[in-house]
């Protein structure tokens, strides 16, 4: 029987408790509402301020929850879907998992001196973000390839806790969960305390977001549904057997690609879903088409001071036909520039 919490030794020591640290300090955001002002009151939104999406939220939760209500649902059913870019934290002015990629190909540059001159690599060696930008999807793809391809997922999962705990954000200068919403952590906690089973439903890659979502949000690795490649199982001795991530992409877990994977992998409809950008319409209308009660919610960035403001001409977390779809069938949408009283956990430090 294997001892999970024997110590390791050398570099896989470092890997592991370096791990533990950078996931030790992001639980520290999942506790920050609980000394905001309003909190001790009894409120279980505190940085939202009072208004009529606040008001839905809370409406919504005491039907869905309230034994006798019309509106009841079982505990099993209570299933909310968040997508992660953009709705959980950040995702200007890359989404964080390509600043990640690019980092890779900085990093492994030595290794592979063809990529000075290799497109999409010498976009990233020269930082000619609008070269690659113009490569679009395919290029975004060619260098999480080449960058995530041919390690083990152990591996994969250290070097991604390794750059969590090192890399800053362009702008803020801080770690990039730092740059998680203190409103989001509110409204995911005050849902679990309510029965729901929260499940992050992303784009981003299921194996960039497992190492971290736990601590961040409460979110284990199993309630993570993402964009995935093809794995080898692989025996690298008698007794070590691994998983090896392998340059193909299995599964996109965007656009009509959520509703499958939620389908696939969690197996029920959820009844709440928030999302930010046409990537997530599908899912959304995918909860909306079920019976009973329903909450579907859009983060919409108008905050160009505390945060970023995009939506309809922005290539990334493009916000468009599904704020079209939200205003005319009177789903949420969330103000961050009005609706949000905090945006980030340090701002109460």
């Amino acid at each position: 029987m294997s001892n999970d919490n024997a110590p390791a030794a050398g570099g896989q020591g470092r890997n592991l408790l370096l791990r533990r640290a950078v996931l030790g300090a992001s639980a520290l955001l999942l506790t920050q509402g609980a000394t905001l002002p309003g909190a001790a009151q009894g409120d279980p939104l505190p940085s939202w301020n009072a208004g009529s999406t606040k008001q839905t939220i809370l409406d919504f939760v005491t039907r869905a929850t309230t034994p006798g209500s019309r509106e009841f649902i079982d505990i099993p059913q209570r299933i909310a879907c968040f997508d992660n870019d953009g709705t959980l934290w950040t995702e200007q002015p890359l989404y964080f998992q390509v600043i990640f990629a690019m980092d890779r190909v900085k990093a492994q540059a030595d290794r592979h001196p063809d990529w000075k001159t290799l497109e999409p690599f010498r976009w990233v060696l020269e930082d000619n973000r609008a070269a690659l930008a113009a490569m679009g999807d395919k290029g975004i793809l060619q260098i999480m390839a080449a960058t995530h391809a041919g390690r083990t997922t152990d591996e994969f999962a250290a070097t991604v806790v390794d750059w969590i705990a090192a890399a800053r954000h362009p702008r803020f200068d801080r770690p990039y969960t730092d740059l998680v919403y203190q409103p989001m952590l509110e409204l995911l906690a005050f849902l679990r305390a309510h029965g729901f089973k929260t499940f992050i439903v992303s784009g981003g890659g299921i194996d960039f977001m497992r190492p971290w979502t736990e601590r961040t949000y409460g979110i284990p690795p199993e309630q993570v549904v993402g964009s995935s490649g093809v794995t080898r199982f692989e025996m690298r001795s008698p007794d070590k057997p691994v998983l090896v991530k392998e340059p193909r992409v299995e599964f996109i877990d965007d656009g009509p690609g959520k509703p499958a994977g939620i389908n696939r992998f969690i197996g029920r409809r959820p009844i709440f879903s928030f999302g930010n950008s046409d990537g997530d319409q599908q899912m959304l209308e995918w909860t909306a088409a079920g019976a009973g009660a329903r909450f579907m919610g859009l983060v919409h960035h108008t905050d160009a001071v505390r945060e970023y403001a995009y939506d309809r001409n922005s290539p990334v977390g493009r916000l468009d036909k599904a704020w079209d779809e939200a205003v005319r069938r009177r789903w949420v949408v969330a103000d961050m520039k009005n609706d949000w009283k905090v945006v980030y956990p340090f701002e109460l430090r």
